[in-house]
C-alpha cells in the first residue's frame, strides 16, 4: 500500500491540474536577527493553510518524511550553533503508519543560530524538504535565499567563459536544407504501433499473473461474491465490471509520474535507463525476484494493510467500497505480479523512445488483463465451471516465471557492462549462461530437478512436456546462434552487440563495417572519399539500436551501401567515458539552464538534441561533408524503406554534385 500511496503522492504532488487552491498550502518567510558581530539567528516561518499540516523535522521515521533543512556551505563559510529548533507541534497516532507523527498545524516556526567563520559572507542560502499534508501528502522544496545585511538578494546569472562558449559553439552545426529532417513522408515508424505492442506486452505480463497461485483462486471467489451478494443479477455485473475497472484504474496511476520526466531534460530518461549503478540495482531486484518464485522465500507487504483495507471496503460499501476492494486484491496478490510488474518497469525504463508512453501503455495492458476475467465470469457465470483447479501446476508457473526473471536479470547486468565497457560479459559469455540457464528450465520442466517447496512427484502433464520441448528447441537455438552457425535475429537487441566479443577484438563496428565513433573525424573522412555520411545516433544498451542492426543493417543490399557509398558515424549517446580534461565543459541551453558536459555521451546527447531536435536512439541522418541534410530523419524502419531512405539520400547525393539541389538556408 505504501507503494501505491507514494506513487499518487507524487502524481498529485506535480501534477499542474491539481488545483490552484492546493498548489501553494504553505507560504513561507524568514528573518534574520543579529545577535553579535558574527552570531546571527535565521528564522523561518510557515503559514499554513487550513485543512494542512507539515510534519516536524523529529516525527518517526517510520511514518511520513520529516522536514529537513540542509544549510549549504555549512562548515566552509559559517557553522551551525546548535541545531534547528521548532514551534510547539501536535503528536497523533498514525492508522497508516502504525506510529506517532508529529506535526504542525496553522503555522510553525523554525531557529537556527549560526556563527561566521568567514565575516565578510553577506548571504546564505538554505534549501529545505518538507510534506504538506491534507487527504494525501504533497512533497514540496523551498530554496531560502537570505541576505545577513537585510538587503535583497539578487541572484548572479550564471555567465560562461570563453572556453566554454567557444566549445559550446563547436556543437551547433551549420546545416543546410534542414527542412528536408522533418519530411511529412512515411519513413518512420509510426509511434502508435510501439504502444500498441507494449499494451499488447503488458496484457500478457496480466495472462500471465493470472495464473500464478495468489491471483487464480481469487477469481470464482470474488466473482460469487458479486453474483450472490448482489440484489439482482444486472447490479452483480455492474459491481464486478466496476470492480475490474478499478484494477485496471490502479496499475494505470502507478505509471503516471514518470511522465513527469518528460519536462526536466530531454536527455533525463536516457541518462536514468542507461545508469550503470541502475542497471546493477535492477539485476540484484530480479535475481531476488527468481529465488522468490523458486519458493526460498516468499515476497508480501504487511498483512495489516490488506485487513484493514478489507474492513475499509466492507464498511464503506458502494463503489468506493468496491475500489478499495480492488486495493486490496493488488496487494495480496503483490508475491505474485510484483516480480511480473518489476520486470515490465525494468524493461520499459530502460528501454529506449518515450519510456513514460510506454510504461503507461504497459502497466494498461497488465491491468486490463487482470481484470478482464472478473468481468466476464460475471457476465458468464456458467463459465466458472470450465476453469481448471488450482493446484501444482501454478508452482510450476512461478518456477518458470523465476527462470525468465534470471535470464532478463542478466540483461540489466549486460547494460552495465557495456556502458562500463567493462568487458566481463561479452556475447560469448552472456549467451553461455542463458543457454545454461534454460537447460535448467528444460531439465526441471521434465522433472528431472525439482526445488523443495515443490509437493510429491507426479505424471509430467501435456502441456508441461510441451513447453520443455519448445525450451529445449529455444536452447538448442541458443547454441547454434553462440557458435555463429545461426543467426540469433528472434533475439535482436539483448545479446551484446557480435563485435562485442571474446573472439572478435578487431572490430568495434556493428556488423564489421568502418564507422567512426567521433563526428568531426568521420566529417574529415566523408570530404576526403567525397562520400555522403549515415549520421547513427545509437547507444550501448539501445535493443531498438541492436534490432535495426542486427535485422536490417544485415541485408546484402543494405549492407553494401552502407560499406561502400556511405562513411557511418555512429555517435553513442550513453557512452559514459571521461571526455578529457580540455574537452569537459558547460553549456548553456536557451532557457537557461547550464549542463556539465563532462562524458563522451553527453556531448552527443546534447549535440543531437541542439541539432535534430531529437532526443531518442537509434536515430538516423544523411549529409553530405558539406552539412547538406540529404533527407528526413528515420528511426526504427523495415528492411525496404531503410533501403529506398538510403537509395534516395545516395540520389540527391548525387544531384547535389552536379549543382541539381540547391540549399534553402544561406
Amino acid at each position: 500500500m505504501r507503494i501505491i500511496i507514494t506513487f499518487l503522492v507524487l502524481f498529485i504532488s506535480l501534477n499542474p491540474g491539481y488545483g490552484q487552491d492546493d498548489e501553494d498550502p504553505v507560504l513561507w518567510s524568514h528573518e534574520v536577527n543579529k545577535l553579535t558581530e558574527n552570531e546571527y539567528e535565521l528564522i523561518f516561518k510557515a503559514d499554513i493553510a487550513d485543512g494542512w499540516h507539515i510534519f516536524s523535522q523529529f516525527t518517526d521515521e517510520n511514518g511520513s518524511l520529516a522536514s529537513e533543512f540542509t544549510f549549504l556551505k555549512s562548515g566552509e563559510d559559517y557553522e551551525l550553533a546548535g541545531t534547528t529548533t521548532e514551534s510547539e507541534t501536535i503528536t497523533e497516532y498514525s492508522d497508516i503508519f502504525e506510529v506517532d507523527e508529529t506535526f504542525f498545524i496553522n503555522d510553525a516556526v523554525f531557529t537556527q543560530r549560526i556563527r561566521l567563520l568567514n565575516t565578510s559572507l553577506s548571504q546564505v542560502d538554505v534549501e529545505l524538504f518538507y510534506q504538506a499534508c491534507k487527504e494525501v501528502c504533497i512533497p514540496k522544496e523551498h530554496t531560502f535565499r537570505i541576505s545577513l545585511s537585510g538587503g535583497t538578494v539578487v541572484i548572479a546569472e550564471e555567465i560562461l567563459d570563453d572556453r566554454d562558449l567557444d566549445l559550446s559553439a563547436a556543437l551547433k552545426l551549420n546545416l543546410k536544407n534542414k527542412e528536408k529532417l522533418k519530411s511529412n513522408d512515411d519513413t518512420n515508424v509510426k509511434k502508435g504501433s510501439g504502444l500498441w505492442v507494449v499494451f499488447g506486452l503488458g496484457f500478457l505480463g496480466g495472462l500471465i499473473a493470472l495464473l500464478t497461485p495468489c491471483v487464480f483462486p481469487m477469481i470464482p471467489l470474488t466473482v460469487s461474491y458479486f453474483t450472490k451478494h448482489s440484489k439482482n443479477k444486472s447490479t452483480g455485473i455492474f459491481e464486478a465490471s466496476l470492480y475490474g475497472f478499478f484494477i485496471v484504474l490502479i496499475y494505470f496511476l502507478l505509471s503516471l509520474p514518470f511522465h513527469l520526466f518528460d519536462s526536466v531534460d530531454p536527455q533525463i530518461l536516457n541518462t536514468i535507463a542507461t545508469n550503470i549503478w541502475l542497471n546493477i540495482a535492477f539485476f540484484v531486484v530480479f535475481v531476488f525476484f527468481a529465488f522468490s518464485f523458486f519458493g526460498y522465500y516468499e515476497l508480501t507487504l504487511p498483512g495489516s494493510w490488506s485487513t484493514k483495507l478489507d474492513n475499509i471496503s466492507s464498511n464503506v460499501g458502494g463503489s468506493l467500497g468496491i475500489f478499495f476492494m480492488a486495493v486490496t486484491l493488488a496487494i495480496v496478490s503483490f508475491s505474485c505480479t510484483g516480480p511480473i510488474l518489476g520486470g515490465l518497469l525494468g524493461s520499459t525504463t530502460l528501454a529506449e523512445g518515450d519510456v513514460a508512453n510506454n510504461l503507461s501503455a504497459g502497466m494498461l495492458g497488465f491491468g486490463v488483463a487482470l481484470a478482464l476475467p472478473f468481468g466476464l465470469f460475471a457476465l458468464f457465470p456458467t463459465w466458472l465451471n470450465s476453469l481448471p483447479k488450482s493446484g501444482g501446476w501454478m508452482d510450476t508457473v512461478k518456477v518458470v516465471l523465476g527462470f525468465l526473471e534470471l535470464a532478463l536479470a542478466f540483461k540489466f547486468l549486460s547494460n552495465a557492462d557495456l556502458v562500463g565497457n567493462w568487458g566481463f560479459l561479452k556475447r560469448e559469455i552472456f549467451l553461455g549462461i542463458w543457454i545454461l540457464l534454460f537447460v535448467l528450465l528444460v531439465l526441471y520442466l521434465f522433472g528431472i530437478i525439482r526445488f523443495r517447496h515443490e509437493g510429491p512427484k507426479q505424471k509430467l502433464s501435456k502441456t508441461r512436456i510441451g513447453v520443455g520441448i519448445l525450451t529445449a528447441a529455444f536452447t538448442v537455438y541458443l547454441i547454434l546462434g553462440a557458435f555463429n552457425i545461426t543467426s540469433l535475429k528472434l533475439l535482436s537487441g539483448f545479446p551484446p552487440p557480435d563485435f562485442y566479443s571474446v573472439v572478435d577484438k578487431e572490430s568495434n563496428c556493428p556488423l564489421g563495417l568502418n564507422c567512426f565513433k567521433d563526428f568531426e573525424e568521420g566529417i574529415a573522412y566523408a570530404k576526403k572519399e567525397k562520400k555522403p555520411v549515415l549520421l547513427d545516433f545509437t547507444g550501448w544498451a539501445c535493443v531498438n539500436c541492436r534490432k535495426m542492426e542486427e535485422n536490417v543493417w544485415s541485408e546484402p543490399d543494405i549492407y553494401e551501401m552502407l560499406n561502400e557509398d556511405y562513411v557511418l558515424i555512429s555517435l553513442y549517446i550513453d557512452d559514459r567515458k571521461s571526455l578529457p580534461e580540455h574537452e569537459k565543459f558547460d553549456y548553456k541551453f536557451e532557457s537557461g539552464r547550464v549542463k556539465n558536459i563532462e562524458t563522451v555521451g553527453e556531448k552527443w546527447g546534447t549535440f543531437q538534441t541542439l541539432n535534430f531536435g531529437a532526443a531518442s536512439q537509434p536515430y538516423y541522418v544523411l549529409l553530405s561533408p558539406d552539412l547538406e541534410v540529404l533527407n528526413s530523419s528515420i528511426q526504427n524502419a523495415d528492411s525496404e524503406t531503410y533501403e529506398n531512405w538510403l537509395k534516395e539520400g545516395l540520389k540527391n547525393f548525387d544531384e547535389l554534385n552536379k549543382g541539381e539541389l540547391t540549399s534553402t538556408l544561406p
